[in-house]
């Protein structure tokens, strides 16, 4: 049996009832006492009655099973994206540790097989690298994990310390040197207003938006941090002059270890922008991206006030 969607339904009963009371207005336009008594015996009314009932439980029935089937449909579609991405987080995951294990393993054999002082000094500087590379790569994916179940804590939050704190750790990165790096918050009339959070979360987000900027600039590129007062948030905002990124790449690069074609040279876990969004998210607040190919990159948050 072919079911009927709901929207049909709802169109039929309003059209019933407009039919009912167009003809209402026809009988009261027409006749000087459009009243009209009707006679019936017990039996029928109860039939009617009784009919009547049955069809509003019908409805209701058929309404809550189509409302049902929907939820179903929607668990299943849930459920679909979630396996999906699950795959791709694995996928990419296995990417991220295939290399610097495969680094570690050759660096292992050249050890073995070298007798000059200088080549082993090279592959333990070689193993060493990739160890570190893996043990940031597990910091970041359990710090995600304590995000999910931990619990914050939330003080009054100077964002102003923050950003200049972060602003002057940016600053003494040696990469930092050979781009021009701008500081823009509000002094006048007031600064920016506390925000209820975890301090060192909040630090966390906004440098690893900073770093990255740096990261993936080029020397003689403009990084600004800037951040605003809008109603009931506080915006930061972290541009640059880099070569921004493809249009096509922008909906992803806040996923788990997505690494853009442009940065897969560039060291790093693909975790920085995860963290940010998460750390963002358990505050309240939201996070978008615009960016330019050739031209740059903003990347902003948006946190509630108090």
């Amino acid at each position: 049996m072919t079911e009927i969607p709901r929207s049909r339904w709802g169109f039929a009963l309003g059209w019933i009832a407009f039919s009912a009371l167009l003809i209402a207005l026809l009988i009261d336009a027409q006749t000087d006492n459009p009243i009209v008594y009707v006679r019936i015996d017990l039996a029928s009314l109860t039939l009617c009655t009784g009919l009547v009932i049955l069809a509003a439980v019908a409805l209701i029935w058929r309404y809550k099973r189509g409302n049902e089937k929907q939820l179903q449909i929607e668990t299943l579609r849930i459920q679909a994206q979630a396996s999906d991405e699950r795959r791709r987080f694995l996928r990419r995951l296995d990417h991220e540790l295939k290399n610097p294990l495969t680094a570690i393993h050759a660096g292992l054999a050249n050890l073995a097989d070298s007798g000059s002082p200088e080549t082993r000094s090279e592959a333990l500087n070689s193993v060493k690298a990739q160890t570190v590379r893996i043990s940031h790569l597990t910091a970041d994916l359990r710090k995600l994990a304590q995000l999910e179940i931990g619990e914050l804590e939330r003080e009054p939050v100077d964002l102003n310390e923050i950003l200049e704190e972060v602003f002057m750790v940016a600053e003494e990165d040696p990469r930092a040197a050979d781009r021009r790096l701008n500081l823009s918050i509000p002094k006048a009339p007031w600064p920016l207003p506390k925000i209820n959070g975890d301090r060192d979360l909040l630090f966390l987000a906004t440098f690893n938006l900073l770093d990255n900027a740096i990261k993936y600039t080029r020397p003689g590129d403009t990084i600004e941090l800037r951040a605003f007062e809008s109603g009931t948030m506080v915006t930061i905002e972290i541009a640059d002059t880099g070569p921004g990124i493809a249009e096509d790449e922008l909906p992803y690069v806040w996923d788990e270890l997505y690494r853009g074609h442009a940065t897969r040279g560039v060291e790093g876990s693909g975790l920085g922008l995860t963290l940010v969004r998460a750390i963002i998210e358990r505050h309240g607040g939201q996070t978008t991206i615009r960016s330019r190919a050739g031209q740059g990159t903003v990347v902003a948050v948006r946190v509630p006030i108090g």
